[in-house]
């Protein structure tokens, strides 16, 4: 007896819905190969209800391979069963590209397109969902509900969100699955004001039932934005529906309260929830690290590991102490290691998240090594080590790894033009700045504004730096009271030391004093400083002294501050004093950074440092600072040699040994451009007052615009005169 026989004299005969019943009981892809094999012996292997069942039920066990082949097998697929495939595809996250109609009689139908664009989500590129949404227009499926949600939540998926909002503006009736597919892709997309918007028209007018997914979906967008009123809004339409006690609901709602700093809320709410799943522990652990209670976030944590749940990306991504990372580089190498032994560092969120917080913490070796060794390099994951470059001063490595990312072809955003901009801006990279500018153009990246964000510290600091050089005391004092009496600020130092900059530099030195007096804090190094080099502008060596007996004593180590005053009792001629002050400064062995001046010419970067004779053109550089000098001389420009012959700092010493380096740069500068370009330098120190001088006579005698970027500011020289006023 074959085989064959023996199968069949040892198994009882099987009909059809016997097959069905064994394949959907079925619990593994080894069950299912039995029962295909059963199938065969009894002569059903071309029957197409239980090949369909079967290849449904290896898609479920994502055995795509071995439901394609199956399916090759089949003589004449009926539409159904293509539909089976292509949607298990979907599931999958593979193409269903190979799955092709064309050679067949049958015709898609709303449910093939609805799959197949589902399929084309998980591609690389866009251009099958876009050629799938043509094929279902021309087809009449345009106006299907079920091709409707997948082209939108396709289209999302590509962050083509102007797309989406026209295919579900297009659609002539909308269901409850359209609607909140809409708001979870506006939230994925960071549309967060506009998912709060088409939730409030769904909740309005569209007649359509709202469920509990349609809240979940919602109440990301309100915790992101922080609008505690408007999710508490949410939180009582979903009590009034019913859905309150819904997990998702709940666990939405624990973030939301989480994320505006409420977590006895939030606490009370996890408490709600009778069997927690991994979700919303991850919420909770998240919402403790978020709020800097890192010890109540390792307790949860370590509650959920000895439940026995399998922790995720999202787990350890919540556990990574990113945003108040300081004091916490323990915690974070010990999350790196578990994150490695659980091999969850593979997960691209996870990575950027160690990647981020290590670059805060000026750990930058091992931000780069978790970011070069890191599979998939999201945009993310490009804009953390990007950012961390810059932040730390690393510009030069910020621009070459985003020279990286473009050769990777991938596409910038808001997030990474913003850190590249910082970068080009401290090296003085012209002509890459340039470049991003026009990229910002092209992307429309000019109009990424937060519209109804409350005002930061940072953002009263900038204004009232605005105002410092602006000159405007009456708006400062203003500003600074509107910061404080209508916002509750407390003043930071560095806005104590704006304000009395503000003042200084107007001259109200006795006021800028008083301002000091009256402060509530004691005034750190940021305040006298900016006093003393109020004094030295006004020439004023009273007030100076007082300013750096209090510097002296809270940073003495800065020489900066003893050259301010040495400059301050030379300019009045005290040279005793001033002689006093650079033994001092000598005694100490206080140094202060060389200074070095970065031209960019053809792309290339020129840097030349004081008394630079290290250049290929180094003699007709110092030709051309003859001619000039010899100009400028007639024109009525006198060297400052009070402060170069009484000051420490090596670069400023006579002008005859010493030839500054923003010299250097521009005469080589205007040797290699052409008459009538800018030139454009950057100088890691702040100008001093003989090259700010002689910068504003190369102005007016070269007619050309001079743009100069020191450690303070921009200065633009233009026809002799300078845009800082002379206050820098």
């Amino acid at each position: 007896m074959n085989c064959r026989n023996l199968a069949r004299a040892s198994l009882p005969p099987l009909d059809r819905n016997s097959f069905l019943r064994l394949l959907e009981g079925s619990a593994a892809v080894s069950q299912l190969a039995q029962t295909h094999a059963q199938i065969i012996v009894s002569g059903y292997k071309n029957d197409i209800s239980p090949v369909t069942k079967l290849i449904h039920k290896l898609c479920d066990f994502k055995a795509v391979a071995y439901a394609r082949a199956l399916f090759l097998s089949v003589p004449k697929p009926d539409l159904f069963l293509f539909n089976v495939l292509i949607r298990g595809f979907s599931g999958c996250g593979s193409p269903a590209s190979s799955v092709s109609l064309r050679n067949t009689p049958l015709r898609p139908d709303n449910f093939t397109y609805a799959f197949a664009v589902s399929s084309s989500s998980g591609l690389a590129s866009e251009k099958v969902g876009f050629l799938l949404h043509g094929h279902a227009l021309v087809d009449g499926f345009g106006s299907d509900l079920f091709v409707g949600s997948s082209l939108v939540d396709f289209y999302f998926k590509f962050s083509r969100v102007e797309l989406a909002q026209k295919v579900f503006d297009r659609m002539p009736e909308k269901d409850t699955v359209l609607w909140n597919t809409m708001i979870s892709g506006l939230v994925k997309n960071c549309c967060f004001e506009d998912s709060i918007s088409v939730f409030a028209e769904m909740a309005a007018g569209s007649g359509v039932r709202l469920d509990p997914t349609s809240v979940a979906s919602v109440l990301p967008a309100a915790a992101e934005l922080q609008w505690l009123r408007i999710g508490a809004g949410i939180q009582c339409l979903a009590l009034k529906l019913g859905f309150s006690s819904h997990v998702h609901v709940l666990t939405g709602l624990i973030s939301l309260y989480s994320k505006s700093s409420d977590m006895d809320t939030s606490k009370a709410l996890f408490e709600q929830i009778n069997r927690p799943d991994l979700v919303s522990y991850n919420a909770m652990i998240s919402g403790y690290t978020t709020n800097s209670d890192t010890e109540s976030s390792l307790r949860l944590f370590k509650e959920l590991l000895e439940l026995g749940f399998q922790v995720n990306s999202s787990t350890i991504v919540g556990l990574i102490p990113v945003f108040y990372p300081f004091g916490h580089l323990s915690l974070t190498r010990s999350v790196h290691s578990f994150s490695v032994k659980s091999g969850v560092i593979s997960n691209a969120a996870v990575s950027t998240a160690l990647t981020t917080v290590y670059s805060r913490l000026n750990e930058i070796e091992p931000a780069r090594l978790i970011f070069d060794e890191s599979r998939e390099k999201t945009l993310a994951s490009w804009n953390a080590m990007i950012s961390g470059y810059a932040q730390n001063g690393l510009t030069e490595k910020a621009i070459a790894l985003f020279r990286d990312m473009q050769v990777s072809r991938v596409d910038p955003n808001p997030v990474t033009v913003t850190s590249i901009l910082s970068a080009c801006a401290q090296l003085g990279a012209l002509s890459l700045g340039k470049w991003v500018h026009d990229l910002i153009r092209r992307k429309g990246f000019l109009s990424n504004l937060y519209s109804g964000v409350s005002p930061s510290a940072v953002t009263f600091l900038s204004v009232l730096y605005a105002c410092s050089h602006a000159g405007l005391v009456d708006k400062g004092e203003e500003i600074f009271h509107f910061m404080v009496h209508d916002f509750g600020f407390e003043p930071l130092p560095e806005h104590y030391a704006c304000m009395v900059d503000v003042l200084g530099r107007a001259g109200q030195l006795e006021r800028a004093l008083e301002f000091i007096k009256s402060m509530r804090v004691v005034p750190g190094p940021p305040v006298w400083g900016a006093l003393l080099g109020a004094c030295m502008i006004h020439k004023n060596t009273r007030l100076a002294q007082e300013a750096s007996e209090k510097l002296f004593n809270l940073d003495s180590e800065n020489v900066g501050y003893y050259v301010l005053l040495s400059n301050i009792y030379s300019v009045d001629k005290n040279y005793s004093q001033a002689a006093l002050v650079r033994q001092v400064v000598k005694h100490r062995n206080l140094a202060k950074t060389p200074g070095a001046t970065l031209i960019e010419i053809s792309d290339v970067p020129y840097v030349f440092t004081a008394g630079d004779n290290s250049h290929p053109q180094t003699k007709a550089i110092y030709t051309m600072l003859e001619k000039l000098s010899g100009k400028m001389l007639e024109a009525g420009y006198k060297p400052e040699t009070v402060t170069a012959l009484h000051d420490v700092e090596e670069e400023e010493k006579e002008l005859m040994v010493k030839i500054h380096s923003e010299k250097l740069a521009i005469a080589f500068g205007l040797i290699e451009s052409k008459p009538g370009t800018e030139i454009r330098i950057f100088k890691n120190l702040r100008v001093c007052l003989d090259c700010h001088s002689w910068t504003k006579f190369a102005s007016k005698i070269t007619e050309r615009v001079i743009v100069v970027r020191d450690a303070n500011r921009f200065h633009h020289f233009k026809d002799g005169v300078c845009s800082c006023g002379d206050y820098w």
